[in-house]
């Protein structure tokens, strides 16, 4: 009864869930599709364009560009802050903890902005490319689609602390998660959707290393992860060293952008702590958790309403911020 109780309030919330989040945003401000339809009519297909190649070449780069929407849009809202690097005043986001030796993708966003910067000057904003090039990633590895709300623009200063902080971390409690979700007005139908999008990426053996060896601090692996998995993944995730050494975050269809990542969980082969806690530590994220493995539509579907959601996290608009010409470096006045 509990669970079938469990499941029709899941339902229930899915159904509230809106499907376009146009108009005002969490934060003010407010976004629109058609943004550029006149200033700036083929930013779009240069988009694409720039991220299909890039995409081709290292098919990694999908889960990458994902990554930094998520990255940029948790730390002061979607302004491309994470974009800067460290000059005068400014502290880049890159140093951060979460940012440091993993986020990449830079160079790619770099191309699209010169391109963008060459077909319409001053028009396009950095914090506008990653909303693009993260639908647009995700399309391209075989997720759904949705239609990009634009008309952010780009911050002129970075919060290291806020990076440091405001991100979750692959050894935070659930709460402590959904916590940082809830601080971005998002809230456990979205925490789940949005986890999902570790279908496709890698992540290091220090990210995780503490559940193969010492996971409550007794010595002894994580009882949540299979140990037949667990034993493969030490192979090359030793207690010392190869922190660098790159796993898949679903290691059953690492390229493809599907619902495989659910099904993982429901075995207990999750990479990360914080991927399995998803099906083990709340009644309500592990019924979401079972209707995506069951359901990968319905995975869809969610994923691209939370996208828009996370997308709209406080943008600055109208007169706020200003347009980057190079998405490195503030402009200069």
């Amino acid at each position: 009864m509990a669970h079938s109780m469990g499941f029709i309030i899941v339902l229930s919330l899915l159904a509230l869930a809106p499907l376009c989040f146009s108009g005002k945003t969490f934060g003010g401000g407010f976004l629109y599709p058609q943004f550029y339809y006149l200033s700036c009519p083929k930013a779009q297909e240069i988009v694409k364009y720039v991220v299909a190649k890039a995409v081709a070449k290292d098919p990694r780069m999908a889960a990458s560009l994902l990554r930094l929407h998520f990255h940029d849009c948790f730390v002061k809202g979607c302004d491309a802050s994470i974009l800067l690097d460290s000059s005068g005043t400014i502290i880049s986001e890159k140093m951060s903890n979460p940012n440091r030796d993993s986020a990449r993708g830079f160079e790619v966003l770099d191309e699209i902005k010169a391109a963008l910067e060459e077909e319409c000057p001053h028009t396009v904003s950095c914090a506008d490319i990653m909303a693009l090039a993260a639908r647009d990633s995700t399309v391209l590895t075989g997720g759904p689609s949705w239609e990009v709300l634009l008309g952010r623009r780009d911050s002129r200063d970075a919060s290291l602390s806020g990076s440091n902080n405001n991100i979750p971390a692959p050894n935070n409690t659930f709460q402590t998660i959904l916590t940082k979700f809830k601080l971005q007005g998002l809230d456990i139908v979205d925490l789940v959707a949005l986890s999902g999008s570790h279908t496709i990426g890698n992540a290091r053996c220090t990210s995780f290393r503490q559940r193969l060896y010492n996971q409550s601090g007794n010595g002894q692996p994580d009882d949540t992860l299979d140990q037949s998995y667990a034993a493969q993944l030490r192979t090359n995730c030793p207690r010392s060293g190869g922190d660098q050494n790159l796993f898949f975050l679903d290691f059953v269809s690492p390229i493809p952008f599907d619902n495989s990542y659910f099904k993982n969980l429901l075995a207990y082969k999750g990479l990360l702590n914080s991927d399995q806690v998803l099906l083990t530590k709340n009644a309500l994220s592990m019924e979401l958790v079972k209707i995506y493995a069951y359901n990968q539509e319905l995975f869809f579907l969610q994923f691209a309403k939370s996208m828009i959601k996370m997308g709209n996290i406080s943008p600055l608009t109208g007169y706020k911020g200003e347009i980057r010409e190079n998405c490195s470096k503030v402009n200069a006045y």
